[in-house]
């Protein structure tokens, strides 16, 4: 791992043996190992430990697709990417500074993402013959030369493992599973963060399991031991705390941030949340944390299947609370005919979709952004309804109170995008003061004289009644309505009227977005346009195209349907508009029918977000 230009010279510490200390900016690590060596908690416990410290940082987990992956196969390897600086981080990171391989699976699949001479953990225990054959592996790469371009660290974690844990007394099953303690030690130890706070944390979580509690405490004060007294390493490394807003914060995914943002929504507008979900990766672990937080008037349905899901928070919608659904690409197929329900009763409604890389269940754990089109045109009829997108974990929160305020205001069902590399990954988050968020207005008429269902404010809304109410008694559905008394109407002009006004209604949507703000050059040479998680790489990449001379913006839009007003003045003032997507070109396509402007796209389909040189060198070379 190279130090960043202009850190300082390795110094002496008062508190390491013949180890050094070499001040860093940034550092990007991966943790790469089977689905059961517990790469994904090893990766959470450093995040935690480097959010401690004042670092901001930014993570990026990965999953086996398939459930049941034979052990020690390239099916099977999991990840886990962090980086963390002190400066604001974008992004998790292109290559990885430190690759930790605790089998021979891990060490292949993410070999070629490790930096030249970029440091290379082992777990070399564990490439035995039969593992390194699963692997492909003719030869072992630990001992056949071909690693001689990195800086190898082969360490037996395996046997160390258990000789820590011999004396608490477990299985030989559970003190294998030990060893990714050890490696989360030996990781603290090299970038000098505490024990302490970890050993805490192992005690609490396994509280009603003193012996493996007492084992994976062992383990890990072992790895901490291990780079303390080896003399392995005649380097260790730190990086300083990040500037930050003053406030309190804390670590969180994409999908908590959805969580706690429709909670908040709730009590802003001080009515009960009720979720409608069926169970679907990336999307569940939203389910999950709502039904913790069921003191907050929030009620959860895990409905048996993705119509039911979204037809109970409809009729959940029709009795008064905010009600919302959650899914992912396939799961909005089977809710389309339901959205369209949502749309003609003009009730409000939160549909989430966290994309995952499709079609059908393609790579349920990967990131993609192919589900913008399914959003803004994928139902029967003509059913327009406003489209948001979050472009990072913290922004996830703020997303999710916007879509219930346009969704109350406008009197209709709301898509909210994210993906499963937002939903999954995790950043420091800002929590909001106490006050700060203004409330979301909701009113039930009551009055019971001279109403009409769709009789309508300035905003295209119509009244939202609860079912009950005295005078006020009407019903609703799919079949097409009168344009004022919602009396059922096969009347062709009337069908018009209605398709044109809701279409109306969302378009109206767009006189409540804020100006756009372009990050760069506010005018000049490429405007990048993105939308969604491409907006860490995207930043950071038109930063470096800028400092190469060129003159570089960067627009990013949460809102996709309807496009925000003055989205059109700002395409002219670049001579190229480059718009980078995890997907084959959907924003373009959409700023081309709507603006008629040549976009260059720029497009990727690997189940991997974009790394910052992929964009920057597009720009560079954009801009001639």
């Amino acid at each position: 791992m190279m130090a960043m230009p202009g850190t300082p010279s390795p110094v002496e510490p008062p508190d390491r043996r013949c180890a050094a200390v070499e001040e860093l900016e940034t550092v990007v690590i991966r943790f790469a190992g089977d689905s059961g060596d517990g790469i994904q908690l090893v990766g959470d416990e450093f995040s935690r430990a480097v959010a401690v410290a004042g670092n901001d940082f930014a993570t990026r987990p990965e999953y086996p697709s398939e459930i049941r992956a034979p052990v020690g196969t390239l099916f099977g390897v999991s990840g886990y990417q962090i980086q963390y600086s002190s400066h604001e981080v974008f992004t998790s990171g292109d290559a990885p500074d430190v690759l930790v391989a605790m089998n021979p699976a891990s060490l292949k699949v993410n070999l070629a993402d490790l930096r030249p001479g970029g440091m290379l953990l082992v777990n070399s225990t564990a490439f035995t013959r039969p593992n390194l054959a699963r692997a492909g592996y003719a030869t072992n790469p630990l001992e056949d030369g071909s690693l001689a371009h990195y800086r190898l660290f082969p360490i037996d974690l395996g046997g160390l493992t258990a000789r820590a844990v011999a004396s608490a007394g477990v299985s030989r099953k559970d003190a294998g599973r030990c060893k990714n303690y050890f490696a989360l030690g030996l990781m603290l130890w090299l970038y000098h963060r505490p024990l302490e706070s970890e050993v805490v944390a192992i005690e609490q979580r396994f509280r009603h399991e003193p012996q493996l509690a007492a084992a994976n405490v062992a383990a890990l004060q072992a790895g901490h031991d291990y780079g303390d007294t080896s003399e392995a390493f005649p380097v260790t490394y730190q990086v300083r705390p990040a500037p930050v807003q003053p406030g309190r914060y804390r670590t969180i995914t994409g999908n908590q941030a959805l969580a706690l943002g429709f909670v908040a929504a709730s009590e802003l507008a001080e009515q009960r949340l009720f979720l409608g979900s069926y169970p679907i990766t990336p999307a569940s672990d939203i389910l999950h944390t709502l039904a913790g937080l069921r003191h907050f008037n929030v009620v959860t349905f895990q409905a048996e299947d993705e119509i039911a899901g979204i037809c109970a928070a409809i009729g959940a919608a029709f009795g008064g609370a905010l009600a919302l659904t959650t899914t992912s690409g396939p799961g909005m197929a089977l809710k389309t005919e339901a959205i369209g329900l949502a749309a003609m009763t003009e009730l409000p409604l939160v549909i989430v979709n966290v994309q995952r890389a499709g079609p059908s269940t393609g790579m349920p754990t990967r990131i993609e952004q192919a589900d913008l089109l399914q959003a803004v045109y994928g139902r029967p009829g003509e059913c327009p309804v406003p489209v948001l997108a979050a472009r990072s974990p913290a922004d996830c929160f703020d997303c999710a109170v916007e879509a219930f305020r346009i969704a109350v205001k406008y009197m209709t069902p709301v898509i909210l995008l994210s993906d499963g590399g937002i939903g999954n990954s995790a950043e420091p988050w800002r929590i909001p003061a106490a006050g700060t968020l203004p409330p979301i207005p909701v009113k039930f008429r009551t009055e019971p004289g001279a109403f009409h269902v769709y009789q309508r404010d300035h905003n295209l809304a119509r009244a939202w009644v609860r079912p009950g109410t005295p005078g006020l008694e009407h019903r609703v559905g799919g079949l097409e309505k009168d344009f004022l008394t919602g009396d059922l109407s096969g009347d062709p002009l009337n069908h018009q009227r209605m398709v044109e006004i809701r279409a109306a209604k969302v378009a109206r949507v767009s006189q409540d977005f804020p100006p756009l703000t372009v990050h760069g050059s506010p005018a000049g040479d490429v405007l990048v346009i993105g939308w969604g998680s491409t907006h860490g790489s995207i930043e950071q990449a038109v930063d470096q195209a800028i400092a190469s001379g060129v003159m570089a913006g960067h627009l990013h839009l949460r809102h996709l349907n309807p496009l925000p007003d003055d989205l059109g003045g700002w395409l002219g003032r670049y001579r190229r508009i480059l718009v980078p997507e995890l997907n084959l070109g959907q924003l373009s396509r959409l700023l081309r029918e709507r603006y008629l402007v040549d976009v260059v796209p720029l497009n990727k389909v690997q189940g991997r977000p974009f790394r910052v040189a992929e964009i920057r060198d597009r720009i560079m070379s954009l801009a001639g």
